[in-house]
């Protein structure tokens, strides 16, 4: 008896481990799955779904959702191990983000390993305005002596190192600015852009609500996964800079939402 029961054991965990698999295989083929769709395939019940889910959302490796669940994104790290992330990418992106300011603008640059970059594109004769909630990217422009610098206080949120709560947001209020570089961990075209703290989201709606256009900044490891915590749809953003390599499956839905994907 005890010999059956722990080989029923050992088939149970091991076709759990193979619904973990092909559900994160159907994830990364479909860009989403449904809880529905997975009880029927696996001929169990939506609990024994759901439970395989929140064991892989508790590893990181999907964002659950009502119904189902998303792709992970990545950008969740930590500061310091994000900046080694995709440097190249980042740096592309950042180039390119820093040519569309303008003399004379006032441009809103948030916090980030990519934005980190973009401030260091900068030419050295422009002459602009940078508001900030990051002490990173305004420590990155000290030097520059053309650009004025307006660093936005607050608690510091130290995942990102930029300042959130209520001084912050109460700040942003008396800002009009051209263009708002916005960070974000996920880009979905039903989940939205996302972030994986919720004061951010809330520091990130705002700013983009100061803003004429708001430009999200997006590595290819960013797009069609989704974060915990929701900024806004995706219709919140006017342009997204992608790396010139991104898969075009991946930016079809964003531009047939009506945004300008530029490509780095």
């Amino acid at each position: 008896m005890h010999i059956r029961a722990t080989s029923r054991k050992f088939m149970q965990t091991m076709l759990t481990s193979q619904r973990k698999k092909a559900i994160l295989d159907a994830l990364k083929h479909n860009g989403q799955v449904l809880a529905t769709e997975l009880s029927a395939r696996f001929g169990v019940s939506e609990d024994t779904v759901r439970r395989d889910l929140r064991e892989l959302a508790a590893e990181g490796l999907l964002q659950r959702v009502h119904g189902g669940a998303l792709p992970a994104s990545p950008a969740i790290a930590p500061f310091a191990r994000r900046q080694d992330m995709e440097s190249d990418a980042k740096r592309r992106i950042a180039r390119r983000a820093a040519d569309m300011i303008a003399p004379g603008q006032v441009v809103i640059v948030d916090g980030g390993t990519t934005s980190a970059l973009l401030v260091r594109q900068l030419p050295d004769n422009l002459r602009a305005t940078i508001v900030t909630h990051s002490p990173s990217v305004a420590v990155a422009l000290a030097e520059h002596a053309s650009v004025d610098v307006v660093l936005i206080g607050g608690k510091l949120y130290k995942h990102s190192i930029v300042t959130v709560g209520a001084a912050a947001v109460e700040a942003m209020s008396h800002i009009h600015a051209d263009i708002y570089f916005m960070g974000v961990t996920g880009v979905h075209p039903t989940a939205g852009l996302t972030t994986g703290d919720f004061e951010e989201a809330h520091i990130k709606r705002a700013l983009a609500a100061r803003a004429a256009e708001t430009v999200v900044l997006a590595s290819a490891a960013k797009l069609n996964a989704a974060s915990a915590y929701r900024i806004g749809g995706i219709e919140l953003a006017q342009t997204v800079i992608v790396e010139d390599s991104t898969d075009a499956k991946l930016t079809e839905p964003i531009e047939k939402a009506g945004i300008t994907v530029l490509r780095a």
